[in-house]
């Protein structure tokens, strides 16, 4: 695997986490059937995904934008499904989540082999 492959892996567990994440209150506490089995698979294909990830990409730079950008996500799926508007110390908390991540990338030394 390739730094390429691996950022395309992290982004697809990314939006793995997301749709699993958008279904999650559909599934009632996975009472509801079809809900829970995307959550299930989704979250399934997301780690599987993250542990190609990590063999190229330090844990700490995964996990960090695997969360920071899965939070965005989630809240622009809630902004469209739940019509849950955020307010504005919200919208700079996760500007500020965007900035750490882009930082984080910008200024790490991964090393390939």
């Amino acid at each position: 695997m390739n730094l390429t492959y691996a950022y395309t892996f992290l982004f697809l567990a990314i939006v793995f986490e997301v749709l699993a994440t958008s279904f999650l209150k559909d599934t009632y506490g996975f009472t509801r059937l079809y809900p829970s089995l995307i959550v299930v698979t989704a979250l399934c294909i997301c780690l599987f995904l993250m542990s190609h990830v990590m063999k190229l990409i330090p844990v700490g730079i995964v996990y960090a934008t695997w969360a920071g950008l899965g939070i965005v996500g989630i809240t622009i799926i809630a902004v469209i499904k739940y019509k849950q508007i955020p307010n504005i110390p919200t919208i700079i908390g996760l500007s500020l989540i965007v900035v750490g991540v882009i930082i984080v990338h910008l200024m790490n030394d991964i090393k390939v082999d």
